[in-house]
């Protein structure tokens, strides 16, 4: 973990009752410009507006990390002429957003499958990173061409090298190891989950890293997600008991200390 990522795990929101790591599906931006009779691309640019309203209202929160789901894996099985264009707003984004991320110390990194980009947004994507590497005041994680499956398979392979290699036994692989190989292993796991759009499924986002997440779904379409939405997932999220498999007198601190 770097110095920055330090800085920004010590700002976990105020009493340790808020989530220190939130993961967005932003789901709904073809179904709000369809209700509106716009072409799906007015759809897509109404998200980034979204999107730039949450890292900034999560910056305001004191949220250390956040995580958004921007393109799956399995988003390049859509048109090509849909695909193009998300990845012309992609590169337009960057080239307009990454002047404010540095501004306000937000810290941006890329998980995914990047082979299958054009260079061009392998190359701004890799400048972005570097020019927002020593921020502090959120850690914002951008998933394209992502995949939760695909994400334990790449870890799962590194670790078969390094058992064909001889540097670690075959014994030595667990569910720790495993964890350790996966994208964001250097963060904590997402406290709360955010799914916009109705849907009620976590399509093969972050799949191991969820598994103690609290899973929040709301109607709300991706574009219209403000940041009084926001505030009502996290205050759903502070009135949630996690136990991680104990029980509620394990969990609660006894009075009697």
């Amino acid at each position: 973990m770097t110095a920055a990522e330090r800085d920004c795990d010590n700002r976990a929101a105020g009493d340790g009752s808020g989530p220190r790591h939130v993961a967005i599906i932003m789901d709904g931006n073809g179904r709000w410009a369809a209700g509106r009779g716009k072409p799906r691309h007015q759809g897509h640019r109404a998200g980034a507006e979204a999107a730039r309203r949450t890292v900034e209202h999560c910056r305001r929160l004191g949220i250390p990390y956040l995580t958004l789901f921007a393109f799956s894996s399995e988003n390049w099985r859509r048109p090509a002429g849909e695909v193009r264009m998300l990845m012309e707003l992609f590169l337009r984004a960057l080239e307009r957003e990454t002047d404010r991320l540095v501004e306000s110390g937000v810290r941006l990194r890329f998980i995914g499958e990047r082979e299958r980009f054009s260079g061009t947004l392998r190359t701004r994507m890799r400048e972005a990173e570097e020019r927002t590497a020593g921020n502090s005041e959120l850690g914002v994680n951008v998933a394209v061409g992502y995949g939760g499956r695909w994400d334990i398979a790449m870890a799962a392979r590194r670790l078969a090298a390094r058992v064909a290699d001889g540097e670690i036994p075959a014994e030595a692989v667990d569910e720790h190891a495993l964890a350790r190989e996966l994208c964001l292993a250097d963060l904590p796991e997402p406290d709360l989950f955010i799914r916009t759009g109705g849907e009620q499924r976590i399509s093969n986002f972050l799949v191991w890293q969820l598994a103690y997440a609290e899973l929040y779904f709301t109607p709300a379409l991706w574009p219209d997600f403000s940041e009084t939405d926001l505030d009502r997932a996290v205050a759903w999220y502070g009135g949630r008991e996690r136990r991680f498999g104990m029980t509620p007198d394990q969990v609660e601190p006894d009075p009697r200390a």
